[in-house]
């Protein structure tokens, strides 16, 4: 019924940007903190960034001063700025959002199918 679903993804040369969206839609009462995260293969999910429903934002050392998050509460929609990139940020990566299905119950994590970002040198 939640889903996350991402966008953005593809193709890019070094140096160059890209922006990655995820859009969270179905019935729920409210989403907490959305994140990005990266997968290489053969290696463990990591952080890439996350942002409040205030709009404050954590980004990993990894890409901090190259890569930034936003949010658009009001289209339930993260954002992932990239700038800069590396062959080294090719990856798969993943939207997570913590959801509130209803005001009393916890928060559930939900996490997108994930987008490819592929970087050539």
């Amino acid at each position: 019924q939640v889903q996350l679903v991402e966008s953005g993804g593809g193709l890019v040369q070094a140096g160059g940007s890209l922006r990655l969206s995820c859009s969270v839609s179905g019935i729920f009462a409210s989403i907490f903190v959305m994140g990005w995260y990266r997968q290489f293969p053969g290696k463990q999910r990591e952080l890439v960034a996350t942002v409040t429903t205030g709009g404050t934002t954590n980004i990993a050392d990894s890409v901090k001063g190259r890569f930034s998050i936003s949010r658009d509460n009001a289209k339930n929609t993260a954002y992932l700025q990239m700038n800069s990139l590396k062959p080294e940020d090719s990856a798969v990566y993943y939207c997570n959002a913590d959801v509130k299905i209803r005001m009393i119950a916890p928060a559930t994590p939900y996490w997108g199918k994930g987008t490819l970002v592929t970087v050539s040198s």
